[in-house]
C-alpha cells in the first residue's frame, strides 16, 4: 500500500561530532529524564501537588530541591537498570549478539518500562523515605513527570526505527527502511507503518494534562495521583500493543504487554477507586458511634453509677 503522506525515519541513529558519536536514542532518554526532574521539582517545591493536610498525611519538611535531583540521580539508574533487565528476560531473542557483550548495549535500544518504573519507583521511594518525607506525596508529586518522560522518550524508537506498528495507508503512516523490518517480513515498497511512538507521545502528553488537572482541581489522597497515572498509561499503551509487530512473547491472543497492561490497569484502577472513595467512607462510618446510647453530647457528662 501506498500512502499519500507519510512520516520520514532518520537514517542514521548516530551523530558523529569528531571523534565521538552521539546516540539519539541515549539524548531522548537524557532529555525525558530533564523534563521528569523539572516537572517534579516545581510541583514538589511550589507544593502544588497536593493539600499536606489531606487526611491525616504530614509532611514537616522543608520540600526543596536537593531531595528531586537525588531521586532522579538513583531512581534514573535504578530504573535504566531495571528498564534493561525486564527486556533482556522477556526478549531475550532481540539481544545482539555476542549476548555478554548485546546486554549491555542500551543505546541500541531495548528498555522494558514496566521493570524500568518498578525499580525506579522502588529505589525513589527508599530514598524518601530516608530523608524523612511522605513517600505517597511524593509519588503524586512525580506521577504526571513520569508519564511525560515516558513519551519524550519514545522519540527514541523513532531514531532507531524500532518499536512500529501495523502497514497502514493513513497520511501519517511511517517510512521505515526495509534493513529494518522484522525478521522474514517483506512489505511492497512504499509501504508505511503505524507510527505507535508518535501515538504514545501524544497519548502520554494528554495524561500528563489530564493528571495535573484532576490534582488541581479535586482533593485526591496521595497516592491517587499516581494510581491514575498508571492507568492512564496502561489503558493506551493496550492498545498500542495491538498495533505492534515486533517480535515480542504471545500468550492465547494477545502479546505479553498486552496482558501486563491488562492486568495493571485494573489492579491499579481498583486501588485508585478504593483509595479515594471506598476507603475514606469506610473511615467515617468507622468514627460514627455504634448506637445512640453511645453518642455523649458535647458539653455534658454521663453520671456515674
Amino acid at each position: 500500500m501506498t500512502a499519500l503522506a507519510s512520516i520520514p525515519s532518520p537514517s542514521t541513529g548516530t551523530w558523529d561530532l569528531g571523534p565521538f558519536s552521539l546516540h539519539m536514542y541515549g539524548l531522548m532518554l537524557l532529555l525525558a529524564v530533564a523534563a521528569c526532574t523539572a516537572l517534579t521539582a516545581f510541583r514538589w517545591v511550589r507544593g502544588w501537588a497536593w493539600n499536606p493536610n489531606l487526611d491525616g498525611v504530614r509532611d514537616r519538611q522543608p520540600h526543596d530541591l536537593d531531595l528531586v535531583l537525588r531521586v532522579a540521580v538513583w531512581g534514573v539508574a535504578a530504573g535504566v537498570v531495571g528498564a534493561r533487565i525486564y527486556h533482556v528476560l522477556t526478549s531475550w531473542s532481540e539481544i545482539p549478539d555476542p549476548k555478554w557483550q548485546g546486554v549491555f548495549e542500551v543505546w541500541k535500544g531495548g528498555l522494558g518500562v514496566w521493570g524500568g518504573i518498578a525499580l525506579g519507583v522502588a529505589v525513589g521511594a527508599w530514598i524518601v523515605h530516608r530523608s524523612g518525607h511522605s513517600v505517597r506525596l511524593f509519588m503524586d508529586a512525580v506521577a504526571p513527570g513520569l508519564l511525560l518522560a515516558q513519551g519524550i522518550g519514545r522519540w527514541g524508537n523513532w531514531w532507531n526505527q524500532e518499536l512500529y506498528g501495523k502497514p497502514t495507508d493513513l497520511p501519517w503512516g511511517l517510512e521505515i527502511d526495509p534493513a529494518n523490518y522484522p525478521d522474514g517480513a517483506t512489505y511492497a515498497p512504499g509501504t508505511t507503518f503505524h507510527p505507535t511512538f508518535l501515538y504514545e507521545f501524544v497519548y502520554d502528553t494528554i495524561g500528563v494534562a489530564v493528571v495535573i488537572l484532576v490534582g488541581w482541581r479535586f482533593r485526591i489522597r496521595p497516592p491517587a495521583l499516581f494510581a491514575l497515572y498508571v492507568a492512564i498509561y496502561t489503558f493506551g499503551r493496550f492498545f498500542e500493543e495491538l498495533l505492534r509487530i515486533d517480535p515480542a512473547h504471545e500468550i492465547g491472543p494477545l502479546r505479553l504487554n498486552a496482558w501486563m497492561s491488562i492486568v495493571i490497569f485494573i489492579c491499579s484502577s481498583a486501588f485508585f477507586v478504593w483509595w479515594q472513595f471506598l476507603r475514606p467512607r469506610k473511615e467515617r462510618r468507622r468514627r460514627l458511634p455504634k448506637s445512640p446510647s453511645m453518642a455523649i453530647p458535647r458539653g455534658r457528662v454521663r453520671p456515674s453509677r
